[in-house]
C-alpha cells in the first residue's frame, strides 16, 4: 500500500484525483467521508472531534495516550506524521496536521458554509484572522507560562531551588503574566461587540479559539475579570455537538 502524503495544504488525491475526496462510492454515487483523527488525549484534538459533530460529518477516532510522567504524545503518533503530535486528521489519501489548516479545511470542505463565512468578505478576512491568532498570538503566551510553573514546581536540588524560583517568578512578572493579560483584555473587548469572535454567528473560528480559552479557565480562571470570555466558555461547552464529542473523546482533563 502506497504511504498517504504529509501535507500542510490540500493535495490531490492519488486516488481518485479530487482534493480531499473521500475513499468509498456509495451505491447511490455520492462520497461517503472515511475521516480518521488522531485524537491524543488533553490535546487541542478535542476541538477537531467537536467540530466534526458541528458539521454533521461521520468520523472515526484513533486514541493515542500521554505518558502519564513525561506528558508527551507516543512514538506511535510518528509514523502518522513526522513531528508526531496532534491534532493529525487523514481523509482518504490526505494527512493533514496542524489545528488551524484542519480547522479550515473540514470547514471549507464539508461544511457548505455553514460554519464559515463566503470568501472575499469581511467577515471571512475576520474569520481567517482569528484561525490564526489563536496559535500564533494566544497560546505561544500561554505555553510559557505551563513552562515556567513547571520549572518552579519541578523536584531539583535544594540550592538550586531558590534560583530556579526567582527566575521563574521574573518572567511571568515581567512579561508572561501581563502579556496573558493583554490577550485576555483584547478578547474579551472584541465579545463586548458580538456573541462570537467573528459576529453574530459561530463559526469554526469559535473553535480554534475554544482551547486556549479552556486552558486559561481550567488552570487560572477567567473570573470576574472578564465576564465575556466566560460566558464564552459556557456557552460552548452548553452546546450539544461539544457535548457529543466529549463522549466520543474521553476524558478531557483541561475541564477538571
Amino acid at each position: 500500500m502506497a504511504a498517504r502524503p504529509i501535507v500542510t495544504g490540500l493535495q490531490l488525491s492519488p486516488a481518485t484525483g479530487q482534493s480531499g475526496s473521500a475513499a468509498l462510492w456509495h451505491p447511490t454515487r455520492e462520497y461517503i467521508p472515511m475521516i480518521t483523527v488522531h485524537h491524543l488525549n488533553n490535546s487541542r484534538s478535542q476541538r477537531v472531534l467537536w467540530l466534526l459533530e458541528e458539521l454533521g460529518v461521520a468520523y472515526e477516532v484513533k486514541r493515542y495516550e500521554r505518558d502519564a510522567k513525561t506528558k508527551r504524545a507516543p512514538a506511535a503518533l510518528r509514523a502518522v506524521h513526522p513531528l508526531g503530535k496532534s491534532p493529525v486528521v487523514t481523509d482518504d489519501a490526505l494527512t493533514l496536521a496542524e489545528s488551524g489548516a484542519i480547522i479550515e479545511y473540514l470547514a471549507d470542505r464539508y461544511g457548505d458554509g455553514k460554519l464559515a463565512p463566503p470568501p472575499g468578505t469581511p467577515e471571512r478576512l475576520r474569520y481567517t484572522y482569528w484561525l490564526h491568532y489563536a496559535e500564533g498570538s494566544l497560546m505561544p503566551p500561554l505555553l510559557m507560562k505551563l513552562v515556567f510553573d513547571r520549572v518552579a514546581s519541578a523536584p531539583m536540588p535544594f540550592f538550586v531551588r531558590p534560583i530556579a524560583r526567582k527566575i521563574a517568578e521574573g518572567a511571568m512578572t515581567s512579561f508572561i503574566g501581563p502579556e496573558i493579560a493583554l490577550h485576555l483584555d483584547y478578547l474579551e473587548g472584541e465579545l463586548g461587540r458580538a456573541t462570537w469572535f467573528v459576529g453574530g454567528k459561530f463559526t469554526a473560528a469559535d473553535v480554534q479559539l475554544s482551547f486556549p480559552l479552556e486552558a486559561v479557565a481550567a488552570r487560572a480562571g477567567l473570573g470576574t475579570s472578564h465576564p465575556k470570555l466566560a460566558a464564552f466558555v459556557e456557552r460552548i461547552h452548553a452546546r450539544p455537538a461539544y457535548k457529543r464529542a466529549l463522549e466520543r473523546g474521553g476524558a478531557y482533563e483541561l475541564l477538571r
